[in-house]
């Protein structure tokens, strides 16, 4: 009868240093964890940057081989946002040898598009884009804040970041 009550008493639950050894344990799995999903997270984030440097240098190299200049050029440096609307505007609707621009392709505006979309993923929380003619507006992003800078000048497109600066 003794053994009866033994055992139901041994049944009745979890001791607390098993409780504390599967703790333990889940400590220890999600200290490994962790830090491999930030690690990816990050890397994530710089293949975004990547991606998008590439696909912007590819249009704007298409722009100039088709137009003998480079969008924006001879943008106002002063006023931002209308070299940012000039600049988009070459990028996304039809234009002709001269930079002009047409929201529709026919004979006289046969080049482009050369962007499906707008917008520019953010660079360390921003998405603005900086345009430059290289000497008015350095292109130096060891102080950047984030966002993209453009050169109408040289071509230039880069992530106004110091973690991107060699990219």
């Amino acid at each position: 009868m003794k053994q009866i009550e033994i055992l139901r008493r041994r049944e009745r639950g979890f001791t607390l240093v098993e409780l504390l050894i599967v703790v333990i344990i889940l400590a220890i799995l999600a200290a490994i964890v962790v830090p491999q999903f930030t690690a990816s997270t990050s890397d994530a984030r710089e293949a975004a940057v990547d991606s998008t440097l590439q696909n912007m240098r590819s249009a704007i190299d298409l722009y100039r081989q088709q137009h003998d200049a480079y969008a924006a050029n001879g943008a106002d440096v002063t006023d931002q946002a209308a070299a940012t609307t000039l600049f988009f505007d070459h990028m996304l609707k039809y234009t002709n040898e001269t930079g002009g621009v047409s929201a529709t392709k026919n004979a006289a505006f046969p080049y482009g598009p050369y962007l499906r979309k707008k917008s520019l993923p953010s660079v360390k929380g921003s998405e603005t884009l900086v345009i430059s003619n290289s000497t008015t507006v350095p292109l130096d992003v060891s102080t950047g804040t984030g966002g993209w800078i453009y050169s109408w000048e040289t071509g230039q497109f880069m992530a106004n970041h110091p973690d991107y600066q060699d990219r």
